[in-house]
């Protein structure tokens, strides 16, 4: 998740006025919160080996806050960044509220109630596959370094534990540490050896070890702490466009509890489960507009692919997991260390994890009648809605610098433009519309959108088994049941 936790704070906080210091301190705050958020989500929100972290999501209204026309006349970098990092954290606070309430009063639960897995498909799919951007696109800003990971990664993960038996396939449970320490030795070697002496700027940016500027900005040891870059400010607008982010990522998160589901062999997570954890992710993003992040909190896309490399999912490992990342996160410099990975490195294994993810919606397929009219029509719009229309809202913003929706009100702007760029929001959107309406009264239609298999799990208490994959610690499940 390094990975997420760089690039984001690497394209926000110049843009906000700050230098290698404030970035360095950014990324140490994220991946500090990330650590107590996967606590937080393993031991009492869905119980799932999730890492939470960073999400591309909450990117766009950020980037929408720092533009706001009221820190314009900043001319001092510093206070810009300070400024615009309150703004940050008063919007995320109040955005943080909607996922809370959905989550934990329940009303979430009913509506997954209603999901079903024809419905799932084209969410669980596009929550991978809908990340095809981070993937070989990056791997292309620096091919000789992002592609030997690439290849690495397909030949660690799929090939070698079948070639070389060593019976605790030592290669698929390590293919990442073996292939990143392989390549980033890789790109090191390049770079002392004047390789991108000559290139151009963007070149070495993604290629060099030593141009992320982090280690010289962060500290040895620092301790992040709630408010460190003061009180938040508030704005009603950025209020109300940060609150559809944070229920776009609810959306987003829905589709990874399911994968995530899957690849650990825990049975189908039941729907008060799933709100359970959508309620602890909103109190994470409270914990992120409390500690600064420029950033909100969701279920880690990469690390779902990453259970079904590795065969490993266990609540343990990712737990002790998050306590490296708290202690990396306080020891600066060895944060910073593994932060001057080369991005094209990351985008070579999102181009594994991600599959995998994207693989594992259409999984969900064997449990429907694909003979079924209805089905292809739902299945085939779905995606191709979900694609079209976020591809038609990217493209308009790319030539015109703005949204479809072009307003007097940035912030009305972004509440109508951000969940229609998001691809598993609209195709998820439009499933479960025309799965819940169209032709429900005819008796197979039920058998074909493969409800009838969910049923089993659509209580807590109806399988056995969940009471090992999802109930609380401390026997907590005696004060908050779980229905």
């Amino acid at each position: 998740m390094l990975g997420t936790t760089v690039i984001i704070p690497s394209a926000l906080v110049p843009q906000m006025g700050g230098g290698n210091e404030e970035k360095a301190r950014v990324i140490q705050t994220l991946l500090f919160v990330a650590g107590i958020n996967t606590l937080l989500q393993t031991f009492f929100g869905s119980c799932l080996p999730v890492v939470m972290g960073g999400s591309y999501t909450f990117v766009a209204p950020t980037i929408s806050i720092i533009l706001a026309g009221r820190y314009n006349d900043e001319a001092d970098p510093r206070q810009k960044f300070l400024r615009t990092m309150r703004g940050t954290q008063g919007a995320l606070i109040i955005a943080s509220t909607i996922q809370i309430i959905l989550g934990f009063s329940g009303l979430w639960r009913n509506v997954v109630r209603l999901l079903s897995p024809l419905s799932a498909v084209p969410l669980v799919s596009l929550v991978g596959f809908g990340l095809y951007e981070l993937g070989f696109p990056a791997v292309a800003k620096c091919v000789e370094v992002g592609l030997p990971e690439l290849i690495l990664m397909v030949a660690f993960s799929q090939y070698l534990p079948h070639v070389v038996h060593s019976g605790k396939n030592l290669f698929g449970r390590f293919a990442v540490l073996f292939t990143v320490s392989i390549v980033w030795l890789y790109a090191y070697i390049l770079t002392i050896s004047g390789a991108y002496k000559n290139a151009r700027p963007k070149t070495q940016v993604h290629c060099r070890v030593d141009r992320s500027g982090l280690i010289a900005g962060a500290e040895w040891i620092s301790v992040p702490y709630p408010f460190q870059w003061g009180a938040p400010t508030f704005d009603a607008g950025e209020a109300f466009a940060m609150m559809m982010t944070s229920f776009i990522a609810l959306v987003e998160s829905t589709g990874a509890f399911i994968a995530a589901s899957r690849y650990a062999s825990a049975t189908m997570i039941p729907p008060s489960i799933v709100s359970r954890g959508v309620g602890w992710q909103g109190i994470g993003i409270l914990l992120d507009s409390f500690f600064g992040t420029a950033n909100g909190t969701s279920v880690s896309v990469e690390n779902v692919g990453l259970l079904a490399v590795t065969h490993v999912g266990s609540r343990r490992v990712v737990q002790i997991s998050a306590g490296f990342m708290i202690f990396f996160a306080v020891l600066g410099k060895f944060g910073a260390l593994f932060a001057s990975i080369p991005l094209p490195i990351f985008a070579g294994m999102y181009c594994v994890f991600f599959a995998y993810v994207g693989a594992c919606g259409v999984s969900l397929l064997q449990f429907c009648n694909l003979n079924s009219f209805r089905t292809k029509f739902i299945l085939g719009f779905a995606f191709f809605m979900g694609i079209s229309v976020p591809q038609y809202f990217n493209e308009y913003a790319a030539v015109s610098g703005h949204g479809p929706v072009h307003t007097g009100a940035r912030w009305f702007n972004d509440m109508i433009n951000v969940p229609f760029s998001n691809k598993p929001f609209v195709a998820g959107l439009v499933a479960y519309f025309l799965d819940n309406t169209m032709h429900l009264h005819q008796s197979a239609v039920r058998k074909d959108r493969g409800y009838h298999w969910w049923d089993k799990f659509r209580s807590f208490k109806k399988d056995a088994r969940s009471q090992e994959f999802y109930s609380l610690p401390f026997n907590l499940n005696k004060f908050f049941p779980s229905v």
